[in-house]
């Protein structure tokens, strides 16, 4: 797992149909920005958890959805 925090969101207006209901979220790790997909509804300045590769693809296993990096946590304040 991967911690980042949420910069800002990324706007698609035309999307693929395997892609699932949710948003792509620019996060911040470690002074790189990706791009990750959110199921959860987080918002910018969230510290997240981020899984990515094989293990991020194969948490949809109703379709077969093109994700790289998904984010499966949203980290709760110290």
């Amino acid at each position: 797992m991967i911690r980042g925090k949420v910069t800002g969101r990324v706007w698609a207006t035309k999307r693929i149909e395997t892609l699932p209901v949710g948003s792509l979220l620019e996060v911040d790790v470690a002074g790189t920005t990706i791009v990750a997909f959110d199921p959860l509804g987080c918002a910018e300045g969230e510290d997240v958890l981020i899984t990515q590769g094989s293990v991020a693809a194969g948490y949809f296993t109703k379709i077969k959805a093109p994700v790289d990096a998904l984010i499966i946590g949203s980290i709760d304040e110290n």
